[in-house]
């Protein structure tokens, strides 16, 4: 069976393995097909390009948007639009000021505790990436405050620890509108047990074109559950390890949770249609 994995993050957002040894580690795996789904940014897919191309592996452009979904946070994924349309790149540019004053936020509430935590400092970690909380927890561990990222979020950087925590991102209606004007197909991601099924169909009426239906955080009555929803509403089904690496859980899942690349064909089908009517 020919196998796809579409949600890996690189170093270009929050994830520890740099765009290259992603594509090692996927020829590694005799992965066939896979997306850099890095949060907001499609830097890691560009440093990407090249490498696949050398070393065989199909690389899907794209890119894990967040959303503002009736005041909460909401990923979707994004697949096989033109990387250089211009919706797209004024959309990631927004996000990557909106994560920036996010990031400036989490600063100045670690100050408030009496860390001693410098935005330019997390800015050097991200290096020229969107900054993310696993930039602002590597911080911490070189300042000596923790031992390591998971005890850098429970104690500074969960949602518990901050509270309401900064936000400003696109609707999830302009996020769906725009990935479709570049040409591509957008995913409500991982919904495990985020959504209600009216939440669920209130994204499908949006029109969002599928969901991830096979996730590390999905047991298989739940995947069962999802199959069904996307089946009842005719939407692409799309899956992948979320794969972060360092001591996230989920990297032990690479080249394990994966899908056939039936999926692929299927959501490729759909954005050539909708790239040709734009034509």
């Amino acid at each position: 069976m020919a196998k796809a994995d579409l949600h890996i993050h690189t170093t270009a957002s929050d994830g520890h393995s740099t765009p290259q040894q992603i594509i090692k580690n996927a020829k590694k795996h005799n992965l066939d097909v896979i997306s850099i789904t890095d949060h907001d940014t499609i830097r890691g897919y560009r440093k990407a390009v090249a490498e696949a191309e050398e070393n065989d592996i199909t690389l899907l452009p794209g890119v894990e948007i967040t959303s503002d979904f009736n005041g909460h946070e909401c990923h979707l994924l994004a697949y096989c639009f033109d990387p250089n349309h211009s919706v797209i790149t004024d959309l990631l540019a927004q996000h990557y000021r909106s994560r920036l004053e996010r990031g400036k936020w989490i600063v100045n509430e670690l100050t408030k505790k009496g860390l001693d935590v410098d935005i330019e400092e997390v800015k050097a970690e991200a290096n020229g990436s969107n900054i993310g909380r696993p930039h602002i927890a590597s911080v911490l561990i070189d300042k000596g405050y923790v031992a390591s990222f998971k005890e850098a979020f429970i104690r500074y950087l969960s949602d518990q620890s901050l509270g309401s925590i900064y936000n400003e991102y696109y609707s999830h209606h302009k996020v769906i509108e725009s990935v479709k004007e570049a040409g591509g197909a957008v995913i409500v991601a991982h919904p495990g047990n985020l959504y209600s099924e009216s939440e669920l169909e209130e994204l499908v009426d949006a029109g969002v074109d599928g969901i991830e239906f096979i996730h590390p955080s999905h047991d298989y009555d739940r995947q069962k559950q999802i199959e069904a929803f996307a089946e009842k509403h005719n939407l692409l089904k799309t899956g992948g390890s979320d794969f972060h690496g360092g001591d996230k859980e989920y990297q032990k899942f690479f080249g394990v949770v994966t899908i056939n690349t039936k999926y692929v064909h299927r959501l490729v089908r759909l954005t050539d249609q909708r790239k040709a009517l734009k034509v």
